[in-house]
């Protein structure tokens, strides 16, 4: 996991809307939804998107043309009950990055896949709409363009749309601890020493009938050696600042191959100093992006 111009940015932006809004005008002319074809404990979800730039946690991997992500996750529900403890579930998933640009095609490597991650999610459900996540991530690059990066991560979460309706932030807070590491070697950033992320955010947003907008905002730091200056070594604490805008529409609801939709948005990011310097000296990005998916 280790610079997209402007008229890029533009074509993707007006292709991303462009896309949202015919497909938009297509489904709200469809008849109610089916009948969920799937109404057991095992859930499937996958799809692609396409973005300008590939920015992990603030860390700039590469920013020369399209990428590609296309993803898959399969979901367990393995209890459900009405005690304090209202739910256990475990996913599993895979997510790829996919780069024409100078992180694979056109870059040392010449090779189109520069990321494959694997990993598993075990999710508690609590009484009043708490949640707690415990993720397990392996970040590998078949391209060779970083070293292997190992990692435990938590979330705790609150859906607060019972008591606040519509004015619902959803706040979590996010910790995760890089394991097995090296100098310059198993983490994000590259540096000496093993890395420990803080990532706090609310996502609120407004879901309706034909159309659902969600506005992301949220702070990573590091706790601990996450962003580490390449030259100097000195951690960072503050990594960076992100709000971003996410249209999503269903198309053609539920059917028989599942409930598909499309999707766009756009991110501003604004960096800290470590971070800046992985920019290549600028302290903020943006960041575009769309793509279609499935449940089922």
């Amino acid at each position: 996991m280790s610079s997209t111009r402007a008229v890029q940015w533009g074509w993707s932006i007006l292709g991303a809307f462009a896309l949202v809004a015919v497909l938009s005008s297509n489904a709200w002319a469809q008849a109610a939804p089916a009948a969920d074809p799937n109404p057991g404990n095992i859930t499937f979800t996958a799809g692609v998107d396409f973005t300008n730039t590939y920015m992990f946690r603030g860390i700039r991997q590469d920013d020369t043309k399209v990428i590609t992500w296309p993803y898959g996750d399969i979901g367990l529900a393995l209890y459900s009950g009405k005690g304090a403890l209202k739910s256990v579930g475990v996913n599993f998933g895979v997510w790829n990055s996919l780069h024409p640009g100078d992180a694979g095609v056109n870059g040392p490597s010449k090779k189109l896949w520069y990321e494959g991650d694997f990993y598993s999610v075990l999710s508690l459900g609590f009484d009043k709409g708490v949640s707690f996540g415990t993720t397990y991530t392996a970040y590998t690059s078949p391209n060779n363009m970083f070293s292997t990066v190992k990692e435990i991560a938590f979330k705790l979460s609150v859906d607060d749309s019972s008591y606040l309706g519509k004015a619902a932030l959803k706040p979590y807070v996010i910790t995760a601890f890089e394991f097995d590491t090296g100098v310059r070697s198993g983490q994000a950033d590259g540096g000496l020493e093993a890395g420990r992320y803080l990532e706090v955010g609310v996502a609120p947003g407004y879901a309706g009938s034909k159309a659902s907008l969600a506005v992301p905002i949220k702070i990573g730091a590091s706790m601990s050696n996450y962003y580490e200056d390449p030259v100097t070594g000195v951690d960072s604490k503050f990594g960076y600042f992100s709000v971003a805008g996410v249209v999503t529409v269903p198309i053609g609801g539920t059917t028989s191959f599942g409930a598909w939709n499309v999707h766009g948005g756009v991110e501003y990011q604004r960096l800290g100093d470590t971070l800046t310097t992985f920019n290549l000296g600028k302290d903020h990005k943006g960041i575009v992006s769309f793509g279609i998916g499935l449940t089922y």
